[in-house]
């Protein structure tokens, strides 16, 4: 049995059932309650948990992080609902020299069992201040795990595990995404440790995560039709990086293109062809290739957005290219 839903439910629902669950679980965040949440995730929550489990903060990103750390250390279960990935930076002190040190620099005594989530990525044409892709600068942490769902069931079987780690935990849920439909296994699980290969394949390793997943798996299908054998794997766990699933697959298939909505320079797609070349450089029969987003801010235009971000064409003409 499965059962469907949209990626905005399937977080909906993961929302709900920590709710109903754990008693110490609460969400928090700007119009996550009487609005619904800005991608309507929240809708609905507020009457059946109170303003107790669903509260609504005032507009102080570093003021209602740095609470939802001290809940974390009482004993409480706190998710910290960001709205966009671009005003995190606001609560970066909160995040990066408080949440991910706090083990450390207690000597083990305290950990910060907090969730943050956010939206990410771009596409949408709601211009730089709300499209930018930041979560490789988190995935560079110590400290903290870093999650991009990019499927319906990740977004719902990804923050029960999330709740229950000790540490930190960010999820970063791409914008694009919240409309996009998909079964889930009733029974199904979900760690978040490993990546995923979400397609087999012989001839090319294409590494996505995120919004670029459902580009890079109809990148494969193209590709398939032009008689190359693409494989896919989703990251899905920016930190720490799933090496082991990574090797394997670029092992096999001897080339590989890493697709990254960041920019290009000092990205997380730079990490990971930096792994492969030190661990299994001569196992490749071909230089890396990566397709990033252009070194701009995001343009409010459609025409120059989709320009400056990685698209299903940009991967196809880079593996092909390889292959060749």
């Amino acid at each position: 049995m499965s059962v469907h839903l949209s990626y905005r439910e399937a977080v909906r629902e993961a929302l709900r059932e920590a709710l109903l669950q754990d008693p110490r679980v609460f969400l928090m965040g700007e119009d996550v309650g009487r609005y619904g949440g800005s991608y309507a995730v929240s809708k609905g929550l507020l009457a059946e948990f109170g303003p107790e489990r669903v509260r609504d903060t005032p507009l102080s990103e570093l003021g209602f992080t740095g609470a939802g750390i001290g809940a974390a250390l009482g004993g409480m279960r706190p998710i910290v609902e960001i709205m966009t990935v671009n005003f995190s930076l606001l609560a970066l002190d909160q995040i990066i020299n408080t949440a991910a040190l706090y083990r450390h620099m207690s000597g083990g005594q305290f950990s910060v069992p907090l969730v943050i989530r956010m939206a990410t990525g771009a596409g949408r044409q709601v211009a730089a201040q709300h499209s930018h892709s930041f979560e490789g600068w988190y995935a560079g942490i110590p400290g903290i795990r870093v999650l991009a769902p990019a499927t319906v069931e990740d977004a719902r079987r990804m923050l029960a595990p999330a709740l229950a780690d000790p540490d930190p935990v960010l999820i970063f849920e791409h914008a694009g995404l919240y409309n996009v439909e998909g079964d889930i296994p009733e029974a199904s699980t979900v760690d978040i440790r490993s990546a995923c290969v979400r397609r087999p394949g012989k001839d090319v390793t294409l590494i996505a995560y995120g919004g670029c997943l459902p580009k890079t798996m109809r990148a494969a299908e193209q590709l398939s039709g032009a008689g190359i054998d693409a494989e896919v794997v989703d990251l899905r766990v920016l930190r720490p990086l799933d090496d082991s699933t990574i090797m394997a697959s670029v092992a096999k298939c001897r080339r590989a293109v890493i697709v990254d909505e960041g920019w290009r320079s000092v990205s997380l797609a730079s990490e990971v062809m930096a792994r492969i070349v030190e661990q299994i450089f001569y196992e490749l029969d071909a230089p890396l290739a990566r397709v990033c987003t252009m070194e701009v801010p995001i343009p409010y235009a459609r025409h120059m957005e989709d320009a400056a971000l990685p698209q299903t064409d940009k991967i196809v003409a880079a593996a092909s290219q390889l292959v060749s």
